[in-house]
Formats: structure tokens, sequence, C-alpha cells
């Protein structure tokens, strides 16, 4: 990269964090247990409105991982979302009422969060329906593997996320409080997927998989990002600038080699399609605090009826991560 290229990276960078110090003052502390917080804690960050039912297995399957603490933003829920988080003793959370969109759907907040409470800690960056699966996370705790990158003096891990659904009617099985999601989404697409590189940030454009297949297959170029990097050691002067899907600097975008090696790599296991999204779909096209004014979400809207059947003949039935790592959607590369 060259000065000038590299000094427009400095100024975007700046722009980002002026955005966040602004947004600051969105946020109103609900229940703030950040004293908790000390050397080595691995921390959680989210964005939530009206995600009640979803949050305790939510909560469960990351207090198991290993993360020690949780912060929240909540946008104004109306669910009992907000009341939820306050009574658990190792969440911190804030509100606000004000737009999603504008806030540049959550990263400002986060951002903010990130810097005020994260500096020198693995931060790991995802949405209530997302699920960490790394190598050997059925017998390593997610500190194993944060030890690992520090050993390695890797700062950030990447990870694609990986659309699950239900065989028959998205409808057809209700979404129980507290259950495991992928005992009603345990199916995915193994293949239909693009890569390609981002000259100007250094990471991988993926797309593809069930979204690009059955909403968007007249255009699966406008098919949603599916790269993230969602666990970063994080420091102050770090920034998202796009979802979980770029950062910067731009070399923590880095998490793969460019010669074509295998870098150590996960999955988020997306648990979207479930009977929740259904009604959930419809309400967000109309809020239009999404994403391109919500056009994925009115996608959904249109395209996806309670009836709906996503399976189809070439989908895979989810086991484990060694499935995933056979299949090329996840590998352990020097991590043995």
């Amino acid at each position: 990269m060259g000065l000038i290229a590299s000094y427009r990276m400095r100024l975007r960078r700046r722009y980002w964090r002026l955005r966040a110090l602004r947004r600051r003052r969105q946020l109103t502390v609900v229940k703030d247990r950040t004293r908790a917080i000390s050397y080595g804690t691995i921390l959680a960050f989210s964005t939530v409105r009206n995600e009640r039912t979803r949050l305790p297995y939510f909560l469960e399957y990351y207090r198991k991982q290993g993360i020690d603490h949780f912060l929240f933003v909540d946008n104004d829920s109306v669910d009992g979302t907000r009341e939820y988080l306050a009574d658990q003793p190792d969440v911190s959370v804030w509100t606000t009422p004000d737009s999603y969109a504008k806030s540049a759907f959550g990263i400002d907040w986060l951002n903010w969060l990130m810097r005020s409470h994260g500096h020198g800690h693995w931060c790991l960056t995802v949405d209530v329906d997302e699920f960490l699966v790394y190598p050997f996370c059925d017998t390593r705790p997610l500190r194993a593997l944060t030890d690992w990158l520090d050993a390695s003096s890797i700062r950030s891990f990447g990870a694609m996320l990986l659309d699950m659904y239900p065989k028959g009617p998205v409808n057809a099985q209700p979404y129980r409080e507290g259950q495991n999601p992928f005992e009603i989404a345990a199916w995915f697409d193994s293949g239909n997927y693009m890569f390609e590189r981002n000259p100007r940030f250094g990471n991988l454009w993926i797309q593809g998989g069930i979204r690009a297949r059955a909403f968007f297959a007249d255009a699966p170029k406008k098919a949603p990002a599916l790269n993230k990097v969602p666990l970063v050691k994080w420091r102050r002067e770090f920034t998202y600038i796009s979802s979980t899907h770029i950062l910067l600097p731009r070399g923590l975008n880095l998490t793969y080699d460019p010669a074509g090696g295998e870098k150590t790599t996960g999955v988020l296991l997306h648990a979207k399609f479930l009977s929740l999204f259904v009604e959930r779909a419809a309400e967000e096209a109309q809020r239009a605090e999404h994403y391109r004014a919500a056009g994925e979400y009115r996608a959904y809207a249109d395209g996806l009826e309670g009836s709906d059947d996503l399976w189809c003949k070439w989908s895979e039935r989810y086991i484990n991560w060694r499935q995933l790592e056979i299949l090329g959607l996840i590998s352990k590369g020097n991590w043995a």
C-alpha cells in the first residue's frame, strides 16, 4: 500500500473512532458490572432488539465456551430483553432508542464499548443468532484458542457465517425459549460459495449458501456477505467499519493465507431461519433499519412464507467441526 493510501486508511479509522465517540451519548446504562472485568477476561459484545426468547441458550452456549463477561446494547426492546439481561450476574447492558441504521447498524455503539472496556482483551462480537465453532471446540475451551493465538502473535480470528435451516416448513417446529436452535435448524449448504479478495481492505468477501440460493438466485452478487472477523485481541485504536466484516487497521482482516496455505479459522453457525424469523422478517422490512434500507429483509419477507422449505437434496446435516473441516469450511491450520 502506498503512502497516500495508507494515510487515507488512517483518516478513515479516525473518522470511525470519532463516530463512536459521538454516539456514546446515545447510550444509557441499565446495569454496569464492568468492574468485574480483570486481566485476561474474555469478553462478548452484541446489539439486541426483542431477543428475549433467544437469550437463554445464547448465554448458556458462550458461558460453556468460556466467555467471562457479556456487554450488550439493547435497542429499545419491548419484550423483556433489557430486564432479563440486567438480571444476569455476568452481563453489563446499555440501552438506546436511537436509530440502528444511523449508528452503522450498531457498530458505533459497540466500537465505543470495546474502546472503553475491551482494550487488551480478546473480544468476541456476535449477534444472538451466531454461534462460534472452531477447531477442537468440543474438547478445548475458547481460552485454549486465544492462548494459542497469543502465543502465535495472531491478533484476529476469522469465521465464515454458515446459515442453518430446518428440513421442512420453516414454521413447522416452533422454537422454545432455551432450546438448542440446531435441534431444529440442523442443515446447511456445503457448497455454492464465492470467494473474492477485497483489494482495499485485504479481507476475503464470501457470498453464497442458502441465502444466495433461495433469496438472491437472480442476483447472487447482492447476497449478504458471509465473511466475518468476530474474535479480536482488541486495542483502543482498532475499529470495525462494516459490521464484523471489515476492521481497521486492515492487517486484522488477513485471517487467511494470501499465498494459498491454510490459517486456523472457524465458522459462525447462523440460527436465523427458525419459526421466529417469519414474522421478524416482515417487521424488519417495514422498519427499514437494516443494511440497504432493509433490502435484504424485504427479500426474505417477499420470498419466505411459513410453509416454505429451504432444504434441498444437496443439504448437509450438521454433525461437528470435523465434518466442516472435511468440507473445507473450517481449518485447524497449524493448531494441533
